[in-house]
């Protein structure tokens, strides 16, 4: 038996494995899907604005502090930088790191990069088309607009709609803390990616330039969007038994 620790990306929540979670349970796994502060409602008592990178570090460290034996820890999208930081810190917690269309990034590297923390240099990192900056740049909500040709490309109807409804206003710490991590302790993780072909949010060649920069015991490739776990449930269980 594998235990398997799943962490959302930016936006979502744990919802995001419901599927995940019971057929990698029928194939005799433990799954946990955990919810990051500042992205659900009611679990945090903490505002926005005093979200980080730090705060969902802490927070997975805290998970792999309750279990008592190694486990396999699998990020998807912004959810990739949580679990990198989080294997800097608990090394020997973790049989094998798993990048789901995730964000894989050298030591120092942030997301959206800013040049000072003085508002107009936050504000100046944070814009972008995807999305809408809040006034007071503690958060970020992405554009209707965008959400299907970018998550859900390839996911039905009800799905598309019921993940929609679900997502949340994205804290802008995480977005622009670059990571520090180290040859000693994430280095020596075993890494896979599970890249995705038709990803409308992290486009197949960066993926696969980010990989050529961190490089990864193992790809898979799957011929999905960027939401597998909605889009192609029983096949992303597949390739996460096998790691």
């Amino acid at each position: 038996m594998t235990i398997f620790v799943l962490v959302h990306g930016a936006s979502h929540g744990s919802w995001c494995w419901d599927k995940v979670v019971p057929l990698l349970e029928m194939k005799g796994h433990e799954a946990l899907a955990v919810d990051l502060p500042g992205n659900t409602y009611g679990e945090f008592d903490i505002p926005l604005g005093q979200v980080n990178l730090g705060s969902y570090t802490d927070h997975v460290c805290k998970v792999l502090d309750r279990i008592d034996e190694p486990v396999v820890l699998v990020g998807h999208s912004l959810g990739g930088l949580t679990i990198t930081q989080s294997a800097e810190y608990r090394p020997d917690k973790i049989r094998s790191l798993v990048y789901v269309a995730a964000l894989l990034f050298v030591n120092g590297m942030a997301m959206r990069p800013v040049s000072g923390h003085d508002p107009e240099s936050i504000k100046a990192g944070l814009e972008r088309d995807a999305w809408i900056v809040s006034d007071d740049l503690t958060y970020v909500t992405f554009l209707e607009s965008s959400v299907k040709s970018r998550f859900y490309n390839d996911c039905s109807d009800d799905d598309f709609a019921w993940a929609k409804s679900m997502l949340v206003p994205q804290p802008t710490g995480p977005l622009i803390d670059p990571i520090q991590i180290s040859s000693e302790n994430y280095g020596r993780v075993p890494k896979v990616y599970i890249e995705c072909e038709q990803d409308g949010a992290l486009p197949l060649a960066y993926q696969r330039d980010m990989q050529a920069n961190v490089p990864c015991d193992r790809t898979i490739t799957m011929s999905t969007g960027h939401s597998p776990f909605l889009s192609a449930p029983v096949e992303l269980v597949d390739h996460l038994v096998t790691i």
